[in-house]
């Protein structure tokens, strides 16, 4: 009889020590964007999704979540130039993004499936097009950078160009690898995430960068005002002589 007390207080005080690691285990957890959209910002509840980028929140230790956000953002006085991932153009060119060296670039990232809001963002890129004058234009490239580089195929590319009347040469279209697009993206602050076999969240941004390749101008939003984007346009690029 001895030896089964002896046998049962030994087994609950197993349990109860493991209950007791388990709190303090749990006391050490929070929940994070994994992009930490939000800095350092945590959640004490693991069932809600980031408001920025709206992807799943994961668990992670409170050591780890003070860690802020680590992905380069393109600041004043840095270039865009300096990445040193390749592209493929529609034309099915390799470049790299110093290629586009000397002229003001109009930046927005989409992918060719999207049936919701990239078509809005290419109608806001024609819209500001509609806004340059001409003897601008000629120093102005606007460039679509797919965020599916998988189905956005140069062939794809070239076809979607065509499709919406986008295929002069101060349209380009490029297509990278996973982790050259998510690279960029990062230099942009901008998120998104697959959230199903043909669709993203992402974010909604244009983004103007000058000659120099150094980001000026960011709006955000669909169909917004342009007015300041376009200033920041004519500001930033000289008219053609010719």
């Amino acid at each position: 009889m001895r030896n089964i007390l002896i046998v049962i207080c030994g087994f609950l005080l197993a349990v109860s020590c493991n209950t007791n690691d388990k709190r303090q285990t749990n006391a050490n957890v929070v929940y994070q964007c994994p992009m930490k959209c939000e800095d350092t910002k945590t959640y004490t509840n693991g069932d809600v999704s980031c408001p920025v980028c709206k992807m799943d929140v994961k668990a992670v230790t409170k050591e780890e979540a003070k860690v802020g956000n680590a992905s380069h953002i393109v600041t004043k006085d840095e270039s865009i130039f300096d990445l040193t991932s390749q592209w493929n153009t529609e034309e099915d060119e390799s470049i790299q993004l110093k290629d586009l060296k000397g002229k003001t670039l109009v930046i927005v990232m989409i992918y060719t499936s999207c049936r919701t809001a990239c078509p809005l963002l290419v109608q806001d890129m024609k819209a500001i097009e509609a806004k340059v004058p001409k003897d601008y234009l000629k120093n102005v490239q606007f460039v679509l950078v797919s965020i599916d580089p998988k189905v956005d195929t140069p062939a794809h590319l070239k076809e979607f160009a065509k499709f919406n009347k986008m295929d002069d040469e101060h349209w380009t279209f490029l297509q990278g690898t996973e982790e050259g697009t998510r690279e960029f993206a990062n230099t942009l602050a901008l998120k998104y995430k697959r959230i199903s076999p043909i669709d993203f969240s992402h974010s909604n941004m244009i983004s103007v960068f000058n000659p120099k390749g150094e980001l000026v101008y960011q709006q955000e939003g669909l169909r917004v005002e342009n007015e300041g984007t376009v200033a920041k346009i004519l500001e930033v690029t000289k008219p053609s002589l010719n």
